[in-house]
């Protein structure tokens, strides 16, 4: 089960949601809005940078399977990520060898960013895998963003380029979404338009005076999921 949640006076807001539900386009109107927004997705790429630790693990145990094409440059990546994450997405004890391996570096990096922006009253923390990695320790409140199911797939088939086997697999690693907005503060339903997915961003944003550790005044409801 995940830890416990940030009690101190900043206000940390665990971003959060299935794969392609727009947790990204909430990001980015969060950045517009001047609240700074840490992207665990960065960081995990930096895990693999070309001549990082993770790298030169990653290339021990699978060689040629996730070599890039002229692979040899020190300034460019020698792993190709989509070979990669076919492995892991469909070998579970692969996908455990990697989350291992990248997940105390994505921590590191939270860390010693939320250090530097000590000052702002307001944080964002964008985690896809915020429940999975067990880092709701982090934030005094969550955020789920979620859609229909059929859009996500959808989402994800036309962002990615894969084929509708390949998004149900993708999707399927991930805790189910009910099972997120359970244990979220505040439930975002991107299967309307972006302009009234953020206006719920705005209205929740602007809710200074919630008590943490309670539940939002949109909680899930699967009615709601149906609906829209």
């Amino acid at each position: 089960m995940p830890q416990g949640r940030w009690h101190g006076p900043q206000r940390r807001i665990g971003l959060t949601g299935g794969i392609a539900t727009g947790k990204s386009s909430v990001g980015r109107h969060l950045t517009a809005l001047d609240i700074p927004v840490l992207d665990a997705d960065r960081f995990a790429h930096d895990a693999l940078a070309p001549g990082s630790e993770g790298e030169t693990a990653v290339l021990q145990r699978y060689g040629s399977r996730v070599l890039a094409v002229g692979g040899a440059s020190t300034s460019t990546s020698q792993i190709n990520r989509k070979a990669l994450g076919s492995i892991v997405f469909n070998e579970p004890d692969e996908r455990l060898w990697l989350e291992q391996l990248v997940h105390p570096f994505v921590r590191a990096c939270f860390d010693g960013e939320l250090l530097q922006l000590s000052d702002e009253p307001t944080v964002v923390l964008m985690i896809p895998l915020l429940f999975e990695a067990d880092l709701t320790v982090l934030c005094s409140e969550i955020w789920v963003v979620h859609c229909r199911p059929e859009q996500q797939l959808e989402r994800l088939q036309h962002r990615d380029g894969i084929s509708r086997q390949d998004a149900l697999a993708m999707i399927k690693v991930q805790w189910p979404i009910d099972k997120k907005a359970a244990l979220s503060d505040v439930v975002i339903n991107n299967s309307c338009t972006q302009k009234k997915t953020m206006h719920q961003v705005d209205q929740v944003l602007n809710n200074l005076h919630k008590a943490r550790g309670q539940r939002e005044a949109a909680p899930w409801r699967e009615e709601d999921h149906r609906s829209r």
